[in-house]
């Protein structure tokens, strides 16, 4: 298996054996449990899908709960699929735990991050806005200044840095080392930061 789905719990700090202090993000990681082997045959592709984190089957359609049966467990919050060389091993309602990973390994984390809402070019990008407050430029601090020439190219060129909706976007952190890995309590410590607010899902994904 080449992933898990997880949840971000908290962030904490381990000591190595030099002394010094190192941030790390504490994992919730599974356990995730088959719900979708699909086939080169029947589907045109490869790709095993994961459940994660239980949730009540009054909240879930009639579609979504005979799919659930299918694979023999309980409705979940979180599914996501995963593409590899390894969906011949794998078959319906087997749980995939946080054993999968090793202490030392690096994992590369996905999550959602944090929501800022709309925001000017000075926080979103870094500008350091136009001129300083001298020679009556009185409203012109954090302007983002020309966009653009106007009789060549006429236009704006597409991925200019304006304001707009900052935050809220699909984050993947890679070569985030494994500290440690907790087996009965299904926590996995990896050192660094991770997108997203606590309590909201992450895919961990493992090199290969």
């Amino acid at each position: 298996m080449s992933g898990i789905i997880g949840k971000k719990i908290a962030m904490t700090s381990l000591f190595d054996e030099n002394g010094r202090n190192i941030p790390c993000t504490i994992i919730e990681a599974g356990p995730c449990v088959v719900t979708q082997v699909r086939t080169q045959e029947k589907d045109g592709y490869e790709s095993v899908q994961l459940g994660f984190d239980d949730k009540k089957e009054s909240n879930v359609g009639k579609a979504m709960q005979g799919h659930f049966k299918k694979a023999g467990t309980t409705p979940k919050h979180k599914l996501v699929e995963f593409y590899g060389d390894f969906v011949n091993n794998m078959s319906l309602g087997q749980e995939v735990t946080v054993s999968l990973f090793n202490e030392g390994e690096y994992v590369d984390v996905t999550g959602t991050s944090k929501g800022k809402g709309f925001q000017g070019v000075v926080k979103r990008h870094g500008f350091g806005g136009v001129g300083q407050a001298s020679h009556g430029q009185h409203n012109r601090l954090r302007a983002p200044g020309s966009i653009g020439a106007g009789s060549d190219p006429s236009r704006v060129f597409k991925g200019m840095k304006m304001a707009g909706q900052m935050g809220n976007a699909k984050v993947t952190v890679q070569n985030l080392q494994v500290l440690k890995v907790d087996e009965e309590k299904n926590l996995l410590i990896v050192k660094g930061a991770i997108p997203g607010p606590k309590n909201s899902y992450v895919i961990i994904r493992r090199w290969n």
